[in-house]
């Protein structure tokens, strides 16, 4: 029986099958902390800033697809918590957040540390609450639970110091959440659904995260259409391995293939996915959405159709519905389309013979063919975003995690801390931007301190890379982007942790088969090409006169220079 309410929370935890808690200790948490140790089975995850527990709890969530928790104390302690979680809610991912407060007799006196977090912590969560007294918590941790599991994102306890240490002797519940529901689409939509697909002879398919477990569904779907598969970032990993009918992404890191095959057909059918750019959804035809959000269908375009349910559900009452389309000219175009612009893409991820450059796309090249066949992979906001979509191949084994919805910088190497902790025995890897991995550079000392061998491969342009480009693409000079970097590799080596830097394209495969082969977390520096154009799928005339501009502007700023090195790296290759 729990004799406090710290040890009841530790009790529902256990049973609610957590493993480990993310976050930095506190005066207000000692109660919550001080249970975790006597109890012993969760591991306490001593993380160097709270804004990295909550991200390393949306990756391990995500993984894993079980509930994951974080926890600060009270006032900047919990309001650290808040980007991070604005970020697992919006990945769709289960997370428990424990936000300690300050002592109850206190609330509302301007108390030192003072905030009101059942309030700040409404925008990011789905259910928060404040903890008054100990006999509230069972009913209000339970039911945080439930609605962090079943409604897949975040949850908020808040809980006064003094309250976790008062009295509560009921047991620890037995029974926390349900499993995943199957949500399955009425007779009547599978049949509309069906009706509309079997009219058109140019189905094209986007597919999101909400493909996950529907590779197999999604790929006969395709072959009975004569589908191309266009998939998201998101989706990325669930169904571009072992697809004959994929021809890639769109969007702002896409292939000129992927935007091809949205624009030309007649009906677009989106399976999973909230792609949230406007400008790349076709016009004038037929689309149709499968998700199991209501507030998701029609939400980016307008739709002849919603669908609510999963896509599994979906797809296995519609497959037999579907009449096989006999005419693979539109998908043989796609695939021809990808084709050429595959080749395109990874003929810019050759090293180029007597150059000194070291192109990122190079690097994630080798970082794919190198990488275990069950590797985790991070990355960061920013170019590192568009060298892995391009580039890093899945194969239904390897996992991705980024901040992709959210789109917060520093989250590769707060993804990975996360990654490994939940998985020790797998290689996880992060593609980190030297701004990303410099914004949040404290948590590189819990590799050590927590014992997690993960693999951070540094791109160190000296740049905010993708800032500068959107500042050149709208016309302005860029401003503000330059990062004075240390010597990453020196940094590491001198903290304890393995660091290789790499200034020569000839040096980069063996220092990354070396780095990857070493038994703790390691560091790979690469010192590549600053100025490496992300070109989207389709440009178009504005951007073109606004690119002029910055051109005319730069050279009016004394900055000439620049836009030789621009040509030089892009243009000459």
């Amino acid at each position: 029986m729990a004799t406090i309410a710290a040890d009841y929370m530790v009790g529902a935890l256990v049973n609610a099958g957590v493993k480990r808690v993310f976050g930095v200790v506190g005066d207000s948490l000692n109660g919550f902390t001080d249970s975790l140790r006597r109890e012993g089975s969760i591991e306490w995850v001593h993380m160097r800033h709270e804004e990295s527990a909550a991200f390393a709890a949306g990756a391990e969530a995500h993984l894993t697809g079980q509930l994951a928790v974080c926890c600060g104390s009270c006032g900047p302690g919990n309001l650290h918590l808040i980007n991070g979680l604005f970020d697992c809610q919006r990945s769709g991912v289960p997370v428990l957040a424990i936000a300690a407060h300050i002592p109850s007799s206190e609330i509302g006196i301007d108390y030192f540390q003072s905030t009101h977090p059942e309030v700040l912590f409404k925008e990011c969560s789905h259910y928060v609450e404040l903890v008054t007294h100990p006999d509230q918590l069972p009913q209000i941790l339970s039911r945080a639970i439930r609605t962090a599991v079943a409604r897949k994102g975040v949850a908020v306890v808040v809980i006064p110091g003094n309250v976790a240490l008062g009295p509560l002797t009921k047991p620890a519940p037995k029974w926390s959440a349900p499993s995943a529901p199957m949500i399955r689409p009425a007779d009547a939509d599978i049949a509309k659904l069906a009706l509309l697909l079997n009219q058109s002879s140019r189905v094209t398919l986007l597919c999101g995260a909400g493909c996950k477990d529907s590779h197999a569904e999604v790929v006969e779907l395709a072959r009975k259409l004569q589908a191309p598969i266009v998939h998201s970032l998101r989706g990325k990993e669930y169904i571009e391995y072992d697809n004959p009918f994929d021809v890639g992404m769109t969007g702002l890191v896409g292939f000129s293939s992927g935007y091809s095959a949205m624009k030309s057909c007649d009906m677009l059918l989106m399976l999973g996915t909230d792609f949230p750019y406007r400008q790349f959804y076709p016009e004038g035809v037929t689309i149709a959405q499968v998700d199991t959000r209501a507030e998701a269908l029609g939400n980016r375009c307008p739709i002849e159709l919603g669908v609510l349910g999963t896509v599994k559900d979906t797809l296995t009452e519609l497959l037999p519905m579907v009449q096989q389309n006999t005419d693979s000219s539109f998908l043989n175009r796609a695939l021809d389309d990808y084709r050429k612009a595959r080749a395109n893409l990874d003929s810019l991820a050759e090293p180029e013979a007597g150059s000194s450059t070291i192109h990122p796309q190079y690097v994630t090249r080798l970082v794919s063919e190198l990488a275990n066949e069950d590797a985790i992979f991070s990355c960061d906001v920013g170019t590192p975003i568009a060298w892995t979509a391009r580039y890093l191949k899945m194969n239904g084994k390897r996992r991705l995690v980024g901040s992709f919805n959210h789109g917060s910088m520093a989250n590769s190497l707060l993804h990975s801390i996360g990654a490994q902790a939940a998985f020790r025995d797998r290689q996880v890897i992060s593609m980190s931007g030297d701004g990303g991995f410099t914004m949040m550079m404290g948590e590189f000392l819990t590799l050590i301190q927590a014992g997690l061998p993960v693999k951070v491969v540094v791109l160190n342009n000296g740049t905010l890379g993708f800032v500068e480009m959107e500042m050149k693409a709208s016309g302005f000079v860029d401003t503000g982007c330059d990062l004075k970097n240390p010597n990453f590799a020196a940094m590491a080596n001198a903290i304890g942790i393995k660091g290789i830097r790499v200034e020569h394209p000839a040096e980069l495969e063996g220092a990354l088969s070396e780095a990857f082969a070493h038994p703790g977390p390691a560091l790979v520096d690469v010192v590549s090409a600053r100025q490496e154009l992300v070109m989207p799928p389709s440009t178009s005339a504005d951007q073109a006169y606004h690119f002029g501009l910055f051109m005319l502007r730069a050279v009016m700023d004394g900055r000439g220079q620049q836009l030789i090195d621009l040509a030089k790296v892009n243009l000459f290759r």
